[in-house]
């Protein structure tokens, strides 16, 4: 197998805007640096920030769909959200909530709980996995998701961390249990992960228009991407080669 790193995305909060980079360096047993830092608890939620909790204590784009179609820039403390339908929102998410929550609720389904706070656990980015994870994704699987559905599909949709090509289609999944080398980094790999409706809602427009969970079933399933554990740390870059051990 000849793969390599095609794109690298941290999600800073929690379903609420991605970023591309070209390097990172991961550290053993935490996630990805800068990836899903905070996240947004809705009025039903139990979540202060004290512990990991489940996806289903925040705002999502399995619920709210025009949360997919949210970009996000770094800059220092501060983070600028755009997205086609709002004004691009710069704050600092440890202290300017309020601004966000005005900013984002005109995004939120009425029919849903609104959007309360933002929330952090020191150390500990919110991912879905009860464990500090990074998910890695398989450009194959993609395009053969898209070509099941006969339209071209953003690799936005699915949120992943590492993106690769060069390995068969749904060769993560032979993966489950094994090492794998990125860069200088080595990952075990822990499990699949089973996809929700974010999937389905176009990443340029928050718009529902693709059946992603609907194709994914033709193989008998509604996976797609693993969640890795680091467990030695280093520097990823684009373009670094991907080995299983």
């Amino acid at each position: 197998m000849t793969a390599e790193v095609t794109q690298l995305w941290r999600h800073p909060i929690k379903s609420h805007g991605r970023e591309a980079v070209q390097t990172v360096t991961v550290n053993p047993g935490q996630t990805m640096p800068g990836d899903r830092v905070w996240a947004v608890a809705h009025e039903a939620s139990e979540a202060d920030g004290s512990a990991w909790v489940p996806c289903a204590n925040f705002s999502r784009g399995a619920k709210a769909p025009q949360l997919m179609a949210i970009s996000a820039r770094t800059d220092g403390d501060k983070l600028t959200l755009s997205h086609p339908d709002r004004p691009d929102l710069s704050f600092a998410p440890d202290s300017g909530q309020d601004a966000f929550l005005d900013w984002v609720k005109p995004l939120m389904p009425t029919d849903r709980a609104a959007s309360a706070r933002i929330v952090r656990v020191p150390g500990r980015g919110m991912t879905d996995s009860d464990y500090p994870s990074i998910s890695l994704c398989n450009m194959a699987s993609h395009r053969a998701v898209g070509q099941k559905l006969g339209q071209e599909l953003s690799p936005a949709r699915w949120r992943g961390n590492i993106w690769f090509d060069g390995a068969p289609l749904w060769e993560e999944f032979d993966w489950l249990g094994r090492d794998v080398k990125i860069g200088e980094a080595v990952f075990h790999i822990r499990e699949p992960i089973t996809r929700c409706l974010a999937t389905t809602a176009n990443p340029e427009t928050g718009k529902r228009d693709a059946d992603t969970l609907a194709a994914l079933e033709t193989w008998g399933h509604q996976e797609f991407g693993v969640y890795a554990e680091v467990i030695t740390g280093g520097a990823i870059s684009v373009g670094d080669k991907v080995e299983l051990l």
